[in-house]
């Protein structure tokens, strides 16, 4: 007897057949589109004719019957009508033997049951669905409780010493104490002119906890050789240097190998057996314009970590062989991203902004899985992060920073400025001052969003609220100053507003574009140039007011612009090298135009023209503690405008016009270290 094709199943009686979806339908009592998906998704045996058009099908009676009992479905009525037979005196029928056929669909149903459970497993895992907080039941200690700053705690590898920065005897100094004894030691005593620097891990400890070591800048030193790596005996001594050379370093658990970057372009990487060498072994080094900070070994010493992208807020962390090679990114928030730890091989903590600015908060993630999970809320600001070598105590730094504007006179172009006056603001914060004619203008911030007011004859308007967004770099103001411009982050997208000097008609005039810093009015008012995200970099676009399509107009990393009054040329920033950036300026066809060689330092990027162009205002001094200059464009001669006190530190100014006002952004940090003791597994 012939053997019956494996592909196509035996006829059956035609009395037992069923040629159309409707029959089948009406046989199993259901509609067309449930027996179909029940043939799709659960094995519901119906067959295809060989070489037929498409949906041409035919099913057996006894195998669908067969079928239905297996899956508990309510039985066919005997009768074969949508209404179930009245009589209750028929016997059940007794429970059929399963035939070849069906035990055909039973095996790939349960296949697929099988793969659908394994499916489900790798979606808990992938998911983290049960995840637990690894600070879970931690216990919250104070370390510190100071009026002022206390800021970039470390803790050394067994998690009895605490080490920071603090203004508590006036000038930032580098200060230990040991958990629990409540005593507090200066190691620095106002000897080291120049410790802020928030970009980076500026603290850590020896490897066996005999010395403190902190990150050095020579006062106004703005080359590679200036900075390095000193150390303190822990109980006290003569501060010395400790890596030279070196911005940051990071040893090993085992503490026998040392990698470090040094301050050159790109942040070179190095991996040694614990010296600083020319021939250590190179690791990586970030592309032009990015940087590559807080190294970190992995606990089993394969990986090096790192947060690499673009200061102060286009960050994430990456990690790349121990032994060099590819790296790979880890995280995805493209924010401030800071201060990596590791509790084990897998648990990273680290701080994080959210993308419309508000942060940073405390994040953890798995390594292998990456998903990440914020573990603080409300409305704590962590600004430094260390951990113990086991993993189970953590040093976190607490800041609730407090912005301010203040006003200085300048009376004549001899005479430096005025002691600050504050301005009373109805609002509870002021940020990004800029003048305008007979007004102020500035940014206000809550929890949860900025807005944008103005200042007029001693009335506080608001002229621009969104909600959930962020103002980005501060307003613009237009050279007639009957219009306002300002960039929006909203929803994770940008926006770049223009609004009347009233507050009336805003309107949005690009969101097609990932702006960044400030943007800039051109003197015509017809356009307004940006900074935006181009693959990576940011570049500067001039962007037509009627709607026209932005037009790239720098090609090289350039941010925070501002045209000269006239109109002949444009000054922005360039990359940060370092803790510097320089100073360069183009004309309107994109050409370079000469400048005196300005070289600053990071923590201010406002630059504002005076005397019809020929003079320009900016900020210098230490990352954190600056002072108002200017400098005469055509002769590169420098005059000091303000003297402010060390306690007195700004991050954005603007200056009227005739050079005689200067509205200044005071920040005022109120910081405190904090421990948290993680229970054990």
């Amino acid at each position: 007897m012939d053997e019956p094709s494996l592909r196509n199943p035996p006829e059956k009686p035609l009395d037992d057949r069923l040629d159309s979806w409707k029959e089948i339908a009406a046989h199993l009592n259901r509609d067309v589109t449930t027996v179909q998906r029940w043939e799709k998704r659960e094995g519901m045996p119906v067959h295809r004719h060989q070489h037929d058009r498409m949906g041409s099908v035919y099913a057996s009676r006894a195998e669908l019957d067969s079928w239905t009992r297996t899956r508990n479905l309510p039985p066919v009525p005997a009768n074969g009508n949508s209404v179930p037979a009245l009589s209750s005196t028929t016997p059940p029928q007794a429970t059929a033997i399963p035939t070849a056929p069906t035990r055909k669909f039973l095996v790939p149903l349960a296949a697929a049951v099988v793969a659908l459970a394994i499916a489900a497993g790798v979606w808990i895992q992938r998911v983290e669905y049960f995840w637990r907080s690894p600070i879970a039941n931690a216990r919250f200690q104070s370390v510190t409780d100071f009026d002022g700053v206390a800021e970039d705690a470390a803790v050394s590898r067994d998690g009895h010493l605490v080490a920071f920065l603090s203004d508590r005897d006036g000038p930032i100094d580098v200060w230990v104490t040991q958990v629990g004894s409540g005593e507090f030691h200066n190691l620095t005593h106002g000897s080291i002119p120049e410790l802020v620097n928030p970009s980076i891990r500026t603290l850590g400890f020896s490897p066996d906890g005999s010395l403190v070591t902190f990150w050095v800048r020579k006062p106004g030193g703005s080359g590679a050789g200036d900075i390095g790596v000193w150390a303190a005996p822990t109980l006290g001594g003569e501060p010395r240097p400790y890596l030279e050379g070196v911005a940051e370093f990071d040893w090993s658990h085992d503490g026998s190998r040392l990698t470090y970057h040094t301050p050159g372009p790109g942040d070179p990487l190095f991996v040694s057996d614990g010296s600083v060498k020319s021939q250590n072994q190179h690791i990586f080094t970030a592309p032009s314009g990015l940087h590559c900070h807080f190294p970190l070994w992995s606990p089993d010493g394969a990986f090096i970590y790192f947060v690499q992208g673009f200061i102060p807020d286009k960050l994430d962390i990456w990690r790349v062989s121990a032994s060099g090679g590819t790296p790979e990114r880890i995280t995805s928030h493209n924010g401030r991203v800071s201060y990596p730890v590791l509790l084990d091989r897998r648990t990273l903590l680290y701080l994080a902004s959210d993308p419309d600015g508000s942060g940073p908060w405390l994040y953890s993630m798995n390594v292998e899985r990456r998903n990440p999970h914020r573990l603080t809320s409300g409305l704590d600001r962590y600004t430094s992060l260390a951990a113990s070598a086991d993993g189970r105590r953590l040093v976190l730094t607490l800041a609730s920073p407090k912005r301010t504007l203040w006003r200085v006179r300048i009376a004549d172009s001899s005479a430096t400025a005025s002691t600050p006056a504050r301005i009373s603001l109805t609002t509870s914060t002021g940020s990004s001052p800029r003048l305008g004619p007979d007004y102020l203008l500035y940014v206000s911030a809550t929890s949860t969003s900025e807005s944008i007011w103005k200042l007029a004859n001693g009335t506080n308007t608001e002229l621009w609220h969104g909600m959930g967004g962020r103002i980005i770099g501060g307003p613009a103001i237009a050279s007639d100053g009957h219009s306002i411009a300002f960039s929006v982050r909203q929803n994770e997208k940008t926006f770049l507003y223009v609004v009347h000097a009233d507050g009336t008609n805003a309107r949005v005039v690009t969101d097609a574009l990932d702006l960044q810093g400030a943007p800039a009015w051109a003197p015509d008012g017809q356009s307004i140039m940006s900074a935006a995200d181009d693959h990576g970099v940011p570049h500067l676009f001039r962007i037509p007011l009627d709607g026209g399509r932005p037009v790239l107009f720098v090609g090289e990393y350039a941010v925070d612009p501002a045209w000269a009054p006239d109109g002949s040329f444009v000054v922005y920033s360039g990359p940060d090298i370092g803790t510097t950036f320089s100073v360069k300026a183009v004309t309107p066809e994109a050409a370079a135009h000469p400048l005196p060689n300005m070289t600053l330092t990071r923590g201010a990027r406002h630059l504002a023209f005076l005397d019809g162009g020929r003079k320009l205002a900016f900020l210098r001094g230490e990352i954190q503690h600056k002072n108002l200059w200017l400098i005469d464009l055509q002769t590169g001669a420098e005059r000091q405008l303000t003297n402010l006190t060390p306690d007195f530190d700004i991050s954005a100014f603007d200056i009227s016009p005739d050079g005689h006002e200067v509205v200044l952004e005071r920040v005022q940090e109120q910081a405190d270290v904090a421990l948290l003791d993680l229970p054990k597994p």
